[in-house]
């Protein structure tokens, strides 16, 4: 590399975008030291050398109908992020995520000549198809997680690279639950389930009740059960801790925060909201029910909009059910307690799902953080 740029404008919207922008942040500055960052991110990307302008918190907003009455202020967040690049022109802008927001900020700075990349596709392939005519338009470089999003973008004739995920590159391929769980200090014998309703507000308030409810009827069922809860972040403890207490004192639950990696490692069964969490639960080969409820409207209109057959990640990647997906009204105590105690039952079914599972971590581990970073010089590099 010849280090042939210094400054770079990147925007990262929720904590899954953070990791992915911390590590390319800390990618860039191996490759090229004198490297400044500014923009929006978390603490991944400033303990990189971000500068972050705004808090990670300011884009995390969900949903179609949800982040209507949050417009005025996501509005005036972008346009300061165009002026205030337009004044001060990075070498390259990289939007992570966040497409309603970023693409459209790609879209202003390059028209100002800045060239731009957008990190993580978004679900384009699925729903909204339209939207290609603005990524064209708006990106001069797509970067995806997954194989099948790049060759979409190759049938449309948009620059892209797929570079693989860097979870599958930073989780091993084999994962021991007895180290996780002596890590926790738990007890190694024992059924433990781990609940990750999300790592956003909205996601804890739609999710927390039935994920308990669906832990209460299960002990009804096993009475040996455990459960994990890890929290995303810590200021979601408040919240969680409202829904925890309406169950009682009795409950087997164990509370985590941040380390919800051990919590996966250390379960047998995984019950998690749609997203990132449930490619995590892929990479460490835990069987999983994955559920999501949207607001009625939201719901309605994706129902009306989306053209593919799964929502989570191993679905997707997999292009077969792999594992139950439960959406809205479906996500009742008795369908998703059924849904988990069919893993528990049957361990053959739990093997061939963890030897597919390994198939699609392989396929997963490219040295993203790298190839990210190589392509981001490579098109400043190419002018």
């Amino acid at each position: 590399m010849t280090g042939v740029f210094s400054q770079i404008g990147i925007v990262a919207g929720e904590l899954s975008g953070d990791l992915l922008g911390g590590g390319l942040l800390q990618a860039l500055v191996h490759l090229s030291p004198q490297i400044y960052s500014e923009g929006i991110g978390g603490p991944q990307m400033q303990a990189a050398g971000l500068h972050s302008l705004y808090p990670l918190e300011t884009l995390s907003v969900m949903g179609l109908v949800e982040v209507l009455k949050h417009l005025p202020r996501l509005k005036r967040c972008r346009d300061h992020l165009h002026q205030h690049f337009r004044q001060h022109p990075p070498n390259v802008f990289i939007g992570i995520d966040s497409p309603d927001f970023n693409l459209s900020l790609e879209h202003n700075l390059k028209q100002a000549g800045i060239p731009t990349i957008h990190y993580v596709s978004p679900s384009v392939w699925a729903w909204r198809q339209y939207r290609i005519r603005t990524i064209a338009q708006a990106c001069d470089l797509m970067l995806t997680l997954f194989p099948f999003e790049a060759q979409f973008y190759q049938q449309h004739r948009i620059p892209v690279k797929y570079v693989g995920h860097p979870l599958a590159d930073e989780i091993p391929l084999h994962t021991d639950p007895q180290v996780a769980r002596k890590t926790l200090n738990l007890p190694i014998l024992g059924t433990y389930i781990a609940l990750l309703p999300g790592s956003r507000h909205t996601e804890l308030r739609k999710l927390t009740l039935p994920f308990l409810h669906t832990a209460r009827w299960l002990l009804n069922q096993s009475p040996q059960l455990h459960f994990l809860l890890p929290l995303a972040s810590p200021h979601l403890k408040p919240l969680l801790m409202q829904q925890v207490s309406k169950m009682g004192a009795d409950f087997p639950l164990t509370i985590l925060t941040g380390q919800s990696h051990l919590a996966m490692a250390a379960a047998d069964v995984i019950l998690t909201a749609s997203g990132t969490a449930t490619l995590e639960a892929m990479l460490f080969k835990r069987p999983m029910v994955v559920a999501y409820r949207l607001a009625e409207p939201t719901y309605w209109l994706a129902k009306w909009l989306v053209r593919t057959p799964y929502f989570s990640l191993p679905n997707l990647l997999a292009q077969q059910p792999l594992v139950p997906e439960l959406l809205q009204h479906q996500v009742t105590p008795e369908n998703l307690g059924k849904a988990i105690l069919h893993w528990l039952d049957h361990p053959i079914q739990v093997e061939q799902l963890q030897n597919r599972f390994m198939e699609l971590h392989q396929q997963l581990r490219q040295g993203a953080n790298q190839r990210v970073a190589e392509a981001v010089f490579d098109l400043v590099e190419s002018g």
